[in-house]
């Protein structure tokens, strides 16, 4: 599993921070979190090609996150796209792509559309994400991503009972006890499990409690800091400050947290993660723009 933060900035862009845009590699999955201004081009720059995309997960409908999906549009009717696109996002998101393709004249490619409510988004054998509403100035959700749990064989243990190559294996991989030459092989030694990821997004919100129920016990919290310590701007806005992060990643309990989508009145983030880590004992990262997490 891959994530590349291809935007980091706030409602504005700056010469070293583009909008909002987190890329999410696993498996066959290329998922792509938002769509602010410049992602196609911040894509290139880190080798990604759009074609590739699969899945579009949208928070909310304001322009610094959204405004970039006409441009990858037209970026996939260019490259002649063969697949199927899924998008998904709060109510709107129908009525805002059918205004985008009438407005640019874009041919259309094989594209759904999907507008979520709170509960699950999708799901396939390897992971599901789910979504829950946060509080901003508009509709707005946060995802959560999880793997689901993978069984390893215990090969020292198979090759000791001489099971190798059978297609039994494929009953214990899928947790079923098995026959072998008359004796009963339980999955209990003859694999593992493991330990499923997981990883909340909860960007573009005020503290709510529906932000640390959705990062409950993650490995990551990727989260926004859009401010330092300004307790005025972040009820206008409803958006968070430090204090407000390390309160989530604490209440939820979470291994580890990403910050991003800061305002651009920050030139440096240390400050911002130094008030984090005085509240939030654990690992604290400030994102920026094409940083990569393999997990």
């Amino acid at each position: 599993m891959k994530i590349i933060f291809l935007g980091t900035s706030g409602m504005q862009p700056t010469k070293d921070r583009n909008q909002s845009g987190i890329y999410l590699s696993y498996g066959n999955t290329k998922l792509l979190i938002d769509c602010g201004e410049g992602i196609q081009r911040q894509m290139n720059i880190t080798g990604l090609k759009v074609p590739k995309l699969n899945k579009i997960l949208i928070t909310h409908l304001h322009g610094d996150h959204i405004l970039g999906l006409g441009g990858l549009i037209f970026n996939l009717c260019a490259n002649e796209f063969k697949g199927t696109l899924e998008i998904y996002g709060p109510r709107g998101i129908k009525e805002y792509y059918k205004n985008m393709i009438n407005f640019c004249c874009v041919e259309r490619i094989k594209i759904i559309i999907k507008e979520i409510k709170e509960g699950k988004v999708y799901e396939d054998k390897l992971y599901k994400v789910f979504c829950k509403k946060l509080k901003h100035t508009s509709l707005c959700y946060g995802f959560r991503f999880e793997e689901k749990p993978r069984r390893k064989m215990n090969l020292d243990y198979l090759k000791k009972i001489g099971l190798i190559q059978n297609p039994l294996i494929g009953e214990l991989q899928r947790g079923k006890d098995i026959l072998w030459r008359g004796k009963k092989i339980r999955v209990k030694d003859a694999t593992y499990l493991i330990k499923d990821k997981k990883i909340a997004f909860v960007l573009d919100t005020a503290y709510c409690k529906n932000a640390v129920k959705l990062s409950r016990g993650v490995d990551i919290l990727v989260c926004e800091c859009t401010f330092l310590d300004e307790k005025k701007k972040k009820e206008e806005y409803n958006h968070l400050d430090a204090n407000d992060v390390a309160k989530i990643a604490n209440e939820a309990n979470v291994e580890k947290v990403v910050v991003t989508h800061f305002s651009q009145r920050y030139k440096n983030t240390d400050m911002i993660k130094n008030k984090i880590k005085k509240i939030f004992k654990k690992e604290v990262v400030c994102a920026k723009d094409f940083l990569e997490l393999n997990l």
